[in-house]
């Protein structure tokens, strides 16, 4: 895993260093990604790594309860003050796979996450995933296509392990030069 001090000194130098509120790739990776969702409602989402909260509060729009974490101090701070006004949205300071919520969720946003990751914790992610995720509820990930630091893995191998696994369903893929989009629903029961 990327270690906590990577984007603990990333919001150091910039309060928003991916230019998440800002840039034009983003507006269109989150317009895509809620266009992507089957479902007008979700009763509970769980979004870890939601850095500085925006898709957060466009999910928050479509969401009966939403708990969203990352591990970067000031980024969760900005997420607060962005989404200070919504009572059914928690931020918790927490890093997946070695921690996760307890209770299911019909919708897992995994947006630019995995790569950060290692093989081993993402195995555990996906264990995890799963065996949180309700019958027909819907996993949704999006992946940069590019190598951007040293601290990333390949982004396309993340996304293809989410493929690949048991019990879910592909019901979107969506594919450009820059970015990965996918949506699976777990299998019903």
């Amino acid at each position: 895993m990327t270690d906590a001090g990577y984007f603990d000194d990333l919001y150091g130098r910039t309060a928003d260093p991916w230019g998440l509120a800002t840039e034009p790739y983003e507006a269109r990776k989150y317009a895509l990604t809620l266009a992507s969702l089957p479902r007008e409602r979700y009763r509970r989402v769980f979004e870890p790594g939601c850095a500085i909260g925006v898709l957060t509060r466009l999910l928050a729009r479509r969401c009966d309860e939403v708990l969203a974490w990352d591990g970067a101090a000031a980024a969760l701070a900005l997420a607060r003050a962005r989404l200070a006004d919504l009572e059914h949205v928690t931020l918790e300071q927490a890093r997946v796979p070695m921690r996760w919520p307890g209770g299911g969720f019909d919708l897992l946003v995994v947006s630019e996450l995995l790569y950060f990751l290692d093989a081993g914790e993402r195995t555990a992610f996906h264990d995890r995933a799963l065996g949180s995720l309700e019958p027909g509820g819907h996993l949704i990930a999006v992946h940069w296509r590019h190598g951007f630091d040293e601290a990333s893995s390949d982004g396309d191998a993340a996304h293809a392990e989410l493929a690949a696994l048991d019990g879910l369903s592909p019901l979107v893929d969506h594919v450009e030069p820059d970015f990965l989009l996918g949506l699976w629903e777990r299998a019903r029961d």
